[in-house]
């Protein structure tokens, strides 16, 4: 069965995984040592999806760095730039071109920030059986305080969604979705606009068959907060084998790195420890220094903001 295409959603700013993302795009940041963009592409190449396009805006270069051409993958990708940065709605509308000139007229799209094992055929059934033109992967809602919920009706198909912390029972989201391309070809190209706060509401105004779910048990792992990101890799090193130090990390040999993620070519002085820490690429750790559940990144010329600090030449934010 021929697979149709996918637009993985990486323009985004990644603003809550800040600092990090003033090093690398969201997509770009190592889980375990490989580059989220990277474990999307390779999960939905074993999926069967070989026409892959990305969408960029912010920190471009780190995004093509780790996914080129999908040569490598087995895979075509492209990318569909965006300037400004579209939103979930405006981003699909101005991959279209890209999505349906090999004559598609459905796609799937996939938040480029989550991490999930959903079955991919299933929830394409389910979406050829439903009759409707958005069909969204869904599971029980883990944290109704932390996540937005989705509300559905009896026979599987959206009726609207909720705010964190509301009452009663919920589904949450886990970034996969099959949609027909023709939701988005009435919107304008290039300006931004939302699905979920806006565009999907009118659909199921519309037609209470608009949206159909997919409920199912599969997993989920976000990367929204460093916090998260280092949470997510340490379980995957449990799993798949510790890589979270990368091999141009120097590290002296008598500084102390436990439970931590080290980016490309940073540098562990004599005497330093690191414990629950993610270090972002061309770090230098002073010899003797000592952070504890810490993002750090180079500090350069950015000024520190919110709950960041300036130390040595590093900006850090407690995690």
């Amino acid at each position: 069965m021929t697979r149709p295409p996918v637009l993985v959603l990486t323009a985004g700013l990644g603003t809550r995984l800040r600092p990090l993302t003033y090093v690398r795009a969201k997509a770009a940041v190592p889980v375990n040592g490989e580059a989220l963009a990277r474990r999307v592409a390779r999960w939905l190449a074993a999926c069967g999806i070989r026409d892959q396009v990305y969408n960029l805006h912010h920190q471009p270069s780190s995004i093509t760095a780790c996914l080129g051409d999908g040569a490598g993958l087995g895979v075509r990708i492209r990318y569909s730039w965006e300037q400004p940065v579209l939103g979930s709605a405006g981003g699909p509308r101005h991959a279209l071109p890209l999505l349906t000139d090999g004559g598609a007229d459905r796609f799937l799209i996939v938040n480029g920030d989550t991490l999930t094992d959903v079955d991919v055929p299933a929830l394409l059934e389910r979406h050829r059986q439903s009759g409707a033109q958005v069909t969204m992967a869904l599971i029980p809602n883990p944290a109704p305080d932390k996540y937005g919920g989705v509300a559905v009706c009896p026979d599987d198909y959206l009726t609207g969604f909720t705010r964190p912390g509301s009452p009663g029972d919920s589904f949450h989201f886990i970034g996969v979705q099959v949609v027909e391309a023709g939701v988005f070809a009435g919107l304008a190209d290039g300006i931004p606009s939302e699905s979920v706060n806006g565009l999907y509401p009118v659909l199921m105004k519309q037609s209470p068959r608009a949206i159909a779910a997919f409920v199912s048990a599969a997993s989920f792992r976000d990367i929204g907060t460093p916090a998260d990101c280092l949470r997510t890799s340490l379980e995957l090193a449990v799993a798949e084998g510790d890589h979270l130090v990368s091999r141009t990390a120097d590290l002296h040999p008598s500084a102390v790195v436990e439970r931590s993620a080290l980016w490309d070519d940073v540098a562990v002085g004599a005497g330093a420890s690191l414990r629950e820490c993610i270090v972002a690429d061309g770090v230098r750790i002073p010899a003797d220094a000592h952070y504890e559940r810490c993002a750090i990144v180079a500090a350069g010329t950015r000024p520190p903001a919110g709950d960041e600090r300036i130390e040595d030449g590093l900006l850090i934010r407690g995690l």
